[in-house]
């Protein structure tokens, strides 16, 4: 199954929302954590080492776009 990149969310903003509520009070330490704990979590859900990879691949170059994936 490949990653679905297109908008997958009925209510995309009240994620966002969530998410950033999730953080609220939270230091550095604490959100970094958050979101480590976050990201094994829908790993594991998702499964897929190969949509894994791509998802970090394109995440890695939303940062860095000139970095090889």
């Amino acid at each position: 199954m490949p990653l679905n990149i297109d908008t997958n969310l009925p209510a995309p903003d009240a994620f966002y929302e969530a998410l950033i509520d999730t953080h609220r009070d939270l230091d550095d330490a604490q959100s970094a954590e958050l979101n480590a704990a976050l990201i094994l979590l829908l790993a594991n859900h998702i499964g897929d080492m190969e949509v894994l990879r791509d998802a970090l691949a394109r995440a890695r170059r939303s940062v860095l776009p000139d970095a090889a994936a």
